[in-house]
């Protein structure tokens, strides 16, 4: 386990999944973790699990359709501790209802999502990069889908691809204050909601393309958040590390060859 003793760490939208897994690693490493969270009292049931196992975390409100809540959840920490030395830009995602191909994606909802998952970005480390001492680092995380276009979910796959070009600015902006910023790219990420809404023929499908045969869990994205915010990685900046299985890393006719030399 990494030792982040001493560390004030923010976590985005941290009451499930990968926020949630990134919170729980930080604080088992000795952390003072704060869970930027929509609804307080998930975010307080957390903190007390955390607390009861013998580690420290605590609730800060944000909602990310409220842009002045991402001022005052970093103003938050900050008044409490003087400083943030890890940020965990967690939050993104989209409506598959609304979010489809070019055209039949509104004006309106495409520009509020791209929107919305790039300040999810922006906005946190606005506010925070003028209270991170010398040593901090910003993770974000994105999306494998910043990578690769699909034929819906249009403002999504533009704003992951954004995020990835935010990312590296942000890197090449504040190296010279010493602090690092980096994007981990998840594939697809075996949460409840998203099995249980899968048919298995989706899943059959879409694993025939993941070297790794299987769904990434949040620990793993965790893992990859981890490492990166650790002084292992201090030479790290401006980097977007796919943690996907080795989705998207062999060629196009991958799922259809392997499944031939497998029988």
């Amino acid at each position: 386990m990494r030792d982040f003793s001493g560390k004030v760490v923010l976590v985005v939208a941290a009451t499930r999944g990968i926020g949630l897994a990134c919170a729980q690693g930080f604080a088992q490493g000795g952390a003072r973790v704060y869970l930027g969270v929509r609804r307080l009292d998930a975010g307080q049931a957390i903190a007390d699990e955390l607390k009861a196992a013998g580690h420290w975390a605590e609730p800060v409100y944000f909602d990310a359709y409220e842009q002045a809540s991402y001022e005052t959840m970093v103003q938050t920490v900050v008044d409490k501790e003087g400083h943030i030395d890890i940020l965990v830009n967690n939050f993104g995602g989209s409506d598959v209802k609304q979010d489809q191909d070019v055209v039949n994606t509104t004006v309106d909802y495409f520009n509020q999502n791209v929107n919305t998952n790039l300040d999810s970005v922006f906005l946190p480390t606005k506010y925070a990069v003028p209270h991170m001492p010398k040593g901090s680092a910003i993770i974000n995380i994105g999306s494998i889908g910043g990578y690769n276009p699909d034929v819906t979910q249009i403002s999504y796959h533009v704003s992951k691809a954004a995020i990835m070009s935010l990312t590296e600015n942000i890197a090449t902006q504040y190296a010279r204050r010493g602090i690092r910023c980096n994007c981990v790219m998840p594939g697809m990420i075996a949460t409840d909601a998203l099995v249980n809404n899968m048919s298995q023929e989706f899943i059959d499908g879409f694993l025939k393309h993941v070297p790794l045969k299987r769904f990434g869990q949040p620990e793993d994205i965790a893992n990859a958040v981890l490492f990166l915010a650790s002084d292992e990685a201090s030479f790290i900046t401006g980097h977007c590390l796919p943690v996907a299985g080795g989705y998207r890393v062999p060629a196009p006719t991958y799922g259809d060859t392997a499944a031939k030399m497998e029988k």
